[in-house]
């Protein structure tokens, strides 16, 4: 099967099998899910799903974000991995939204990524996510199925190299929905031990299938 036929392969399964395809993260406008992102570095989303509610009842917006203290929002995420970076990160973002882009969350990469705790990644995923622009944010998860699966090169050996080449070989108005499809497909189906190749949709294109699964 060529790459093209992979590709193919899966748009027409996961556009059946799933076409909703969306974050797991819970959130009401882009403050929100940008909030959420952040704290989902190195965390499950359901972790922070637990967490979000307490942050938003008592700093509903950026501008009270912004006014918060370290002291103040630091129990709030306390279980959440990294909690005094996330905390630094998290007032930082809300201080430089306030101050350099007038209370409002830009929606090009390079301006989010100017952000404390918004990297390529987050800023990916804002904009995929809030603005459906064709951007593919390149977590362990999209990484490790990607590579499975043979939809990128062995020379792609960096996020980076992953996302331009998914981001080439996806139809550009499939790029904000194939990232979901990659994540969850890997968070439930390609799990990284033990992966459950028996019940896969995409095995039959899937070189991990062919090479390790079925000469086991």
């Amino acid at each position: 099967m060529t790459k093209k036929e992979k590709y193919q392969f899966l748009i027409d399964y996961f556009e059946e099998n799933m076409p909703v395809a969306e974050t797991e993260l819970v959130y009401d406008n882009p403050y929100q899910l940008l909030v959420a992102v952040i704290l989902s570095a190195q965390c499950t989303d359901k972790r922070v799903n637990l967490t979000t509610p307490f942050i938003f009842k008592k700093y509903s917006t950026i501008a009270s974000l912004a006014k918060a203290s370290f002291d103040e929002l630091f129990p709030l995420i306390k279980s959440i991995s990294y909690p005094n970076n996330k905390t630094k990160h998290l007032i930082g973002m809300a201080n430089m939204l306030m101050e350099k882009f007038d209370g409002k969350i830009p929606m090009t990469i390079d301006e989010l990524i100017q952000l404390p705790g918004v990297g390529r990644k987050t800023a990916n995923v804002i904009t995929s996510v809030i603005d459906k622009q064709p951007n593919m944010a390149v977590d362990t998860h999209v990484f490790r199925v990607s590579k499975r699966v043979g939809l990128v090169s062995e020379k792609a050996t960096t996020p980076l190299a992953v996302e331009k080449e998914l981001v080439k070989n996806f139809p550009e108005a499939l790029i904000h929905k194939a990232h979901h499809w990659l994540i969850l497909h890997g968070r439930y189906v390609c799990i990284a031990r033990n992966p459950k190749c028996d019940e896969c949709g995409i095995a039959l294109a899937c070189n991990y299938y062919k090479n390790v699964f079925l000469k086991k």
